[in-house]
């Protein structure tokens, strides 16, 4: 019969000094092992299957004496029980590395997700396309949830709010999230399934088709196809409420601050028009830059002796009314609003080009939503602006590569 070792009490073991193991009893094995630099910790020695084991049980005095009891014991009733403490240990380990491997973000998802494929995008601009998409829609739903989590719940909250607003934009949208989920489910982020993103057989069961989508606006908007025809239109239009529109959707200002615009807020040296903030939905005053285009049209305005109204109403004199710029696209028989182009300035920045989403934010004069957009708030960043309106300008003057260009029905 093995020698049983003298049980030693709390006290006994706190005076325990000398380097090496000292046995404390109670528990066959258990013991206090003593390093030459004093540190203290306990050891429970075994037999598992014919081979002798040393477990550590954590270091005195955080295990107490009676904490190491117990664990010693139920280490002990384990080996009884058939189970190898160490393996057990190991295996737990390892499932506990796997779990945390798959702990993936899907924002971090994504962007190794189009890393990967940018390489094999022709159009350089698509990865900024992408990111501006997610950024807008995706990330702020979505971005901090691990990817293995993802739902389909989380999905129709995403596309719902403008899947029948801005269909082609949230088609592209589902598009991308089935694709950097079924990239995290081929690198083992997520379960073999369902993609809760998938169309056929999934979302197709509870949103309408695409194709078939009526859009719905509270500010309808022209399709982005439809600009250039509509903007050769407007040119070839006279009047007032025509130059106004049209300066409207250069600068992607608001309907209220175009017809209210003032002689006395152009700089057209410096290409610049300053709104102050008691005009502004923010009430921060907002520079904007100027496009060629826009420039033009102002100088060719023949302007009045004492009147500071850019586009003053032609029988008051006063503030062109809303009602004048919507009739003139209602004689066009068109089914958006001049506050609409703002939305459709929007989708072009994010679908078109890489400008960050945050510029075209600023350009809009949105208040500031997040700490990105608060610091291009305080830079203004009117440069980097001035080249996004520049485009945006060459963009609507632009015939569409394929050359289908919708005609706009002209009559008054």
């Amino acid at each position: 019969m093995p020698k049983r070792s003298k049980e030693l009490g709390a006290l006994a073991v706190s005076k325990l000094t000398a380097p090496g193991l000292h046995a404390v009893g109670k528990v066959a094995g258990l013991a206090l092992q003593i390093s030459p630099s004093g540190s203290r910790s306990w050891i429970l020695r075994v037999s598992v299957g014919g081979r002798r084991r040393e477990i550590g049980l954590g270091a005195y005095p955080g295990v107490s004496l009676k904490d190491a009891h117990e664990k010693a014991q139920a280490t002990r009733n384990e080996i009884a029980a058939g189970i190898d403490p160490v393996l057990a240990r190991k295996e737990a380990a390892s499932r506990l590395r796997a779990d945390q491997a798959m702990e993936l973000t899907f924002e971090a998802a994504s962007k190794r997700f189009i890393k990967s494929k940018e390489a094999e995008w022709r159009n350089t601009k698509h990865g900024a396309q992408w990111r501006n998409t997610l950024a807008m829609y995706a990330y702020p739903q979505i971005g901090s949830l691990l990817v293995g989590h993802i739902t389909r719940t989380h999905i129709t909250e995403i596309l719902e709010p403008i899947w029948l607003t801005k269909t082609e934009t949230a088609s592209r949208l589902r598009g991308r999230l089935e694709a950097i989920l079924d990239w995290a489910r081929v690198k083992g982020f997520r379960a073999e399934g369902v993609n809760p993103a998938a169309w056929r057989g999934n979302l197709d069961k509870i949103l309408a088709a695409p194709k078939k989508t009526k859009r719905v606006r509270n500010h309808p908007a022209l399709p982005i196809a439809d600009m250039y025809a509509f903007m050769q239109t407007l040119r070839g239009m006279e009047g007032v409420s025509a130059r106004c529109l049209e300066f409207t959707v250069l600068t992607a200002a608001r309907s209220g601050e175009a017809r209210g615009a003032r002689w006395s807020e152009m700089d057209l040296k410096r290409g610049i028009w300053s709104i102050p903030a008691e005009r502004m939905k923010a009430k921060k005053e907002h520079r904007v830059p100027l496009s060629s285009p826009a420039v033009e049209i102002l100088k060719a305005i023949e302007r009045t002796e004492g009147q500071d109204l850019v586009f003053p109403s032609p029988r008051s004199g006063s503030v062109l009314s809303d009602m004048a710029l919507l009739e003139l696209m209602r004689r066009q028989n068109l089914a958006a609003t001049p506050h609409g182009f703002r939305s459709t300035f929007r989708d072009w920045a994010g679908e078109y080009t890489n400008y960050p989403r945050e510029l075209a934010e600023v350009a809009l004069a949105h208040i500031k939503s997040d700490a990105t957009e608060a610091a291009y708030w305080r830079g203004d960043v009117l440069e980097k602006r001035r080249r996004l309106m520049a485009d945006w300008a060459a963009f609507i003057a632009t015939p569409p590569p394929s050359g289908d260009v919708i005609p706009i029905n002209k009559t008054a």
